[in-house]
């Protein structure tokens, strides 16, 4: 299984969290700064976690050095309960 999100990213925040949507993306809070690409591996491994894969099916197909991104997450196990939240408020149409 494959999903890809458009996510914009909030660096150094308190702690790493699906916040919600902001406009047409989602809004994603993580501790790491963004430098020397330390916001994108922390992305990654946080997404992976929560989606219960492992780091390398988690990949930024656009965005790399942006805060808008779009990321491709294969193979997932599970989706989180705040981030199913969203999509289906997305798929519903609010």
């Amino acid at each position: 299984m494959e999903l890809i999100l458009s996510l914009v990213i909030q660096p150094k925040a308190s702690r790493d969290q699906i916040v919600g949507w902001l406009g047409d993306e989602i809004k994603v809070a993580i501790t790491a700064p963004p430098v020397d690409g330390k916001a994108n591996e922390h992305l990654r491994r946080y997404i992976a976690k929560i989606c219960g894969t492992s780091f390398g099916k988690v990949t930024v197909v656009k965005g790399e050095t942006n805060r808008h991104k779009t990321v491709k997450i294969e193979d997932y196990k599970k989706i989180p309960p705040e981030l199913d939240t969203l999509l289906k408020e997305k798929q519903n149409g609010h």
